[in-house]
């Protein structure tokens, strides 16, 4: 029985007092891209490859499809 209870003070222990080791820090402070008049952030963030990636895809498939069909 106190192999049972070491265990679980182990368990308890490792979980309460190294989790906030890991833990990551909090935000930066102020605007991300400049003052209220600064340079605007960017949207994209790759959407506009993705997007680009997925017309590319479509329009060769729709080729493949209109020349199977010749």
């Amino acid at each position: 029985m106190p192999k049972v209870y070491l265990v679980l003070l182990t368990t308890v222990f490792f979980l309460f007092f190294f989790t906030p080791v890991f833990a990551q820090p909090g935000p930066p402070m102020g605007p991300p891209c400049g003052g209220p008049f600064g340079p605007a952030c960017p949207i994209d963030g790759g959407i506009s490859l993705l997007v680009a990636a997925g017309l590319a895809y479509g329009g060769k498939k729709t080729y493949d499809i209109s020349r199977k069909q010749e």
